[in-house]
């Protein structure tokens, strides 16, 4: 049963009212340790606000090692949203409030994007609660958007419009350069190389002209990301930081979760290879960026946002509603758990201790995986009926070869 739009939207800002409703705890508090942990109501929006000398008009990528951490379009956002605020005594709830606008937005917008590729489920976006509770813990939305815009113009055929929003998204939050995977096999499937490389071409274009002036002008702020994310340890939420807590500690994590994250490449080629039918974009989107969080150093409570409108495009049965909700379970017990923990981090009387925010990671990475394994499980049954459905891998592996004498 599809939901009209005029409901999806209403669902939407029914979400976006929850959810500031969640974080409002914080905003006479201005955003205080331990409360803002004890309450769950930690935002980066405010807290970088003066950390990175937004506050004070400075441009994003202009203080070397304090600048934004984050791509391009992103500290664009930021900046630009602190310099349309009022300042003064309330200037941090200012910025705040006007962020939250804006996120709502993207919001209803991205219901609505949902609501093109799965009309029939479109409903689970605004009402899934543990994205409603991580709305406006970052700028993630902004990314969001334009790497469903990439996935909708692709599945439609509209590919210099999908390598735009993709270059441009890849320049938000750079998450969505791992759909170039599924998006090259695709377009081997399709037997189109010449479309892929004018596809590829497209997007390092865009991703070029969006970079290269912050590059140009600002260079150590603009590399501060990706030197962040290359020396970065284990951090919050990722499979490596709960085995350290509890006790197994593993050399090499930088290599190891390189040849793990290689070794879900692999196999999620094999998959795509193996469907009878070439599947879409949007099929495979969730399978892929829930693999990349699942093996990465790093796996925030926000990352929900990116994975939950992926999830509701990649369901076709509603026999698999059952693995998405227990899914959406586990994040919302991962949320609390990664809060409580940072209260007693911080001095809080009451909170999680270490081995339990463990392996309350641990049931959130094992409920990922379910969801990725539902997913392939109903992909293969629906695309590799009988013995021609294994015939492309075959014949891509060690049948090619035959064409020559």
């Amino acid at each position: 049963m599809r939901t009209s739009a005029r409901a999806l939207i209403a669902l939407a800002i029914l979400a976006s009212l929850i959810s500031f409703a969640k974080f409002s705890p914080c905003i006479s508090t201005d955003w205080a340790t331990p409360g803002q942990y004890v309450h769950a109501c930690y935002s980066d929006l405010p807290a970088l606000y003066g950390e990175r000398g937004l506050n004070k008009g400075e441009w994003a990528y202009s203080n070397g090692d304090a600048s934004v951490e984050y791509p391009v379009v992103t500290g664009a956002i930021m900046w630009a949203v602190a310099k349309i605020v009022p300042t003064g005594d309330n200037a941090l709830q200012n910025y705040f409030y006007a962020n939250v606008f804006f996120l709502a937005l993207l919001l209803i917008f991205i219901t609505l994007i949902v609501s093109k590729m799965r009309p029939e489920f479109a409903y689970l976006t605004p009402l899934a609660p543990a994205a409603i509770a991580s709305l406006y813990i970052n700028w993630d939305l902004w990314a969001i958007i334009s790497m469903l815009g990439a996935i909708y113009w692709f599945d439609r055929k509209k590919l210099d419009l999908s390598a735009l929003a993709l270059g441009l998204s890849i320049s938000t939050k750079f998450m969505p350069i791992f759909l170039l995977l599924p998006i090259a096999f695709i377009f081997l499937r399709r037997n189109q190389i010449p479309a892929a490389l004018r596809y590829l071409f497209v997007t390092a274009a865009t991703f070029a002209a969006i970079n290269l002036p912050v590059y140009l002008t600002t260079p150590e702020g603009w590399l501060r990301f990706y030197q962040l994310n290359l020396s970065r340890g284990s951090d919050w939420g990722s499979i490596w930081y709960a085995l350290s807590a509890l006790g197994v500690y593993l050399p090499n994590l930088n290599y190891i979760s390189i040849l793990i994250l290689l070794a879900a490449f692999a196999a999620i080629t094999i998959y795509i290879l193996e469907l009878r039918n070439i599947p879409s974009l949007a099929s495979l989107s969730f399978i892929v960026l829930a693999a990349v969080m699942v093996v990465s150093k790093v796996y925030s409570p926000q990352y929900v946002l990116w994975l939950t409108p992926l999830a509701v495009m990649a369901l076709v049965d509603k026999r698999d509603l059952h693995a998405f909700w227990i899914w959406q379970g586990a994040e919302v017990i991962y949320h609390v758990a990664i809060w409580q923990h940072l209260a007693t981090v911080t001095g809080a009387k009451f909170g999680l201790p270490l081995y339990g925010y463990a392996l309350i990671t641990l049931l959130r990475i094992a409920a990922t995986i379910y969801l990725i394994a539902i997913f392939v499980r109903r992909g293969l049954a629906g695309g590799t009926q009988g013995p021609a459905a294994h015939r492309s891998l075959r014949e891509f592996l060690f049948e090619s070869g035959n064409a020559y004498p």
